[in-house]
């Protein structure tokens, strides 16, 4: 048999599981995703039916899965459109346009706390990893809107509706605005050290989001992960963890463990210790 194998077989082989697998990445955070895990499950108990010849099973099986594929065209199409835009611009490919993008968002992110920086003005960004926050922002405003530099000013300006609380950003979206966190349960921490600091040490607490609060009376920027908190970045800091979390959100898992290190390089920096 392996006789009559080709180096062209070998090369057709490498190039389906290629495509396969860009495919599913695309479908990553996606309806369509629970869909394959769904129909997965579905085959799996299938094959295991015939092996054990469960006749009445397996006839039962095989019927559902046939109504799954014919109604996966009509239940889908929104899922399956954005995949098929995204193998006509070519970014089924190559990463360029996730890493454009990912900085052009930590600059919007980075320009807008230095402007609330600058102003004197507090604010509370929640960037959500894999834990979700749905309990969090269940009961605030939902946004589901394009991260940009002056949505997020206006958000946390004085007298909005919006600027009482925090705002939780996923992927590449503010989720939702007016969101009031957990409050830290650290009995340890400095009585110097208001609400927000707290809240934001509190969602930490309890998810592994990672949060980003501008001081009102002091004018600084910190960073609360893990029920840690680190006070006094620097504008390059700040755009850096953020470009970090986008491309850990645009890519592969393993991202995230790129993520860790650059807040744990973020700590060793001058000797900043978590609180």
């Amino acid at each position: 048999m392996l006789e009559n194998f080709r180096w062209q077989d070998l090369l057709d082989i490498f190039i389906v599981a290629f495509i396969l697998y860009r495919v599913l990445l695309l479908m990553v955070d996606t309806r369509a995703m629970q869909l394959v895990k769904g129909i997965l499950v579905i085959g799996a108990t299938a094959a295991a039916s015939k092996f054990f010849d469960l006749k009445a099973l397996s006839w039962l099986l095989e019927r559902a899965l046939g109504a799954i594929f014919i109604a996966i065209p009509i239940v889908f199409q929104p899922e399956l459109r954005r995949m098929l835009e995204e193998l006509g611009r070519g970014r089924i490919w190559k990463r360029r346009q996730a890493i454009e993008h990912a900085e052009q968002m930590a600059d919007d992110v980075t320009r807008a706390i230095s402007y609330l920086q600058g102003q004197s003005l507090g604010a509370i960004l929640v960037f959500q990893r894999e834990t979700g926050l749905a309990d969090v922002w269940r009961s605030a405003v939902r946004l589901n809107a394009e991260i940009t530099q002056e949505l997020i000013v206006s958000i946390f300006w004085p007298n909005n509706p919006l600027h009482d609380g925090a705002a939780i950003i996923d992927r590449s979206v503010i989720v939702a605005a007016a969101c009031y966190l957990p409050l830290t349960s650290n009995t340890d921490l400095s009585r110097w050290y208001g609400t927000r600091h707290r809240a934001a040490l509190g969602v930490t607490e309890v998810s592994d989001a990672i949060a980003l609060v501008v001081s009102e009376e002091r004018g600084e920027v910190a960073l609360a992960t893990n029920g840690h908190l680190s006070k006094g970045l620097k504008e390059d800091q700040v755009h850096r963890l953020v470009y970090h979390y986008f491309m850990a959100k645009e890519g592969p898992k393993g991202l995230w463990d790129q993520l860790r290190e650059e807040i744990k390089s973020m700590w060793r920096e001058e000797g900043r210790d978590g609180v």
